[in-house]
């Protein structure tokens, strides 16, 4: 197959962005796979923040990240994404290039617990305040089921409204999926 599926897609957007010595932010750890592969890319000064209200995430992250001996390139925050502007350094605003958020729910966890629109939307507005040009939001957009459906409509309605002198809105999805596939939105700081 020559067109990406959707997780590589996101990783080769974060792959991109992520520049050395800068930051990016895991808004939703789940398992711990975004904040470990992005953990990897740091380089130098380098740095990742990631957030999650779940102890069972973070336990999980900070178990994958041990193993691999990358812990000191992250720091993990058990609180939700809204509080990301309160939960970083100031010094990071300019500095952070890449963002990516996993919505709905943890795999194989709790699944009452699911990201909400408003939350999700704080985050993004916080984020791109805080980061630098070109920096990259990626939103990974799970909507099969009813949380996920309501976030997904009030997140499309609130990326179309975005300046597109600040803002490129950047929307990666498989028509043809069955079963309501995620799908990416992809934000890119342009001032």
């Amino acid at each position: 197959m020559k067109l990406e599926r959707i997780l590589p897609f996101a990783r080769n957007l974060l792959e991109k962005a992520f520049l050395p010595d800068t930051v990016a932010v895991d808004a939703t750890l789940g398992n711990g796979h975004d904040t470990y592969f992005l953990a990897k890319l740091a380089s130098g000064t380098g740095h990742v923040y990631g957030f999650d209200i779940q102890e069972q995430a973070i336990q999980a992250t900070k178990e994958r990240l041990t193993e691999e001996n990358l812990s000191n390139r992250v720091t993990l925050i058990h609180r939700g994404h809204e509080e990301l502007k309160n939960s970083i350094p100031e010094s990071t605003k300019g500095q952070i290039t890449a963002a990516i958020f996993n919505l709905g729910y943890l795999p194989g966890g709790d699944k009452s617990i699911v990201t909400k629109p408003e939350t999700t939307i704080s985050a993004i507005e916080q984020l791109l305040d805080l980061l630098a040009v070109e920096g990259i939001i990626v939103l990974v957009i799970y909507h099969g089921h009813d949380e996920g459906a309501i976030e997904r409509d009030e997140l499309l309605q609130y990326v179309k409204g975005l300046d597109q002198q600040k803002a490129h809105v950047l929307r990666y999805q498989f028509e043809n999926q069955k079963n309501n596939a995620p799908f990416i939105i992809a934000i890119e700081k342009r001032s």
